[in-house]
């Protein structure tokens, strides 16, 4: 397991989920960009990671690993976020450190079969 500062997962963890997002939605017949960056904010903004987050704990979809990952990464002290709360930015944070962690350790399908949760739900 590789382990770094939560924060630095966190900022990992966007990019690698943003970029997820938008292969899934490319893959799935949304071609034109207008339509790619409308979708995607359904997805990235704090308050739906959060939601989806949520959610993906109420399923029972995550490991007790990633539960602590996400915990750990909720609890960390970073920035604040203008267009949200607080604890839906912490929530956020500690969802984005899950991608982060899951892309460092090179468990690729985790982060598809998630992302294919997450797209199922929606």
């Amino acid at each position: 397991m590789i382990f770094m500062d939560m924060i630095l997962l966190a900022y990992l963890g966007d990019s690698v989920y943003e970029l997820y997002i938008r292969n899934y939605l490319l893959e799935h017949n949304t071609k034109k960009i207008k339509d790619i960056q409308k979708l995607s904010l359904n997805y990235v903004s704090a308050r739906s990671q959060r939601k989806i987050l949520e959610k993906l704990i109420e399923k029972d979809i995550l490991t007790l690993e990633e539960l602590e990952i996400v915990r750990k990464g909720r609890n960390a002290h970073g920035g604040k976020s203008k267009s949200s709360d607080i604890i839906t930015y912490r929530i956020a944070t500690g969802f984005e450190c899950l991608f982060g962690y899951l892309y460092k350790n090179k468990q690729m399908d985790r982060i598809d079969f998630i992302i294919n949760k997450i797209m199922g739900d929606s």
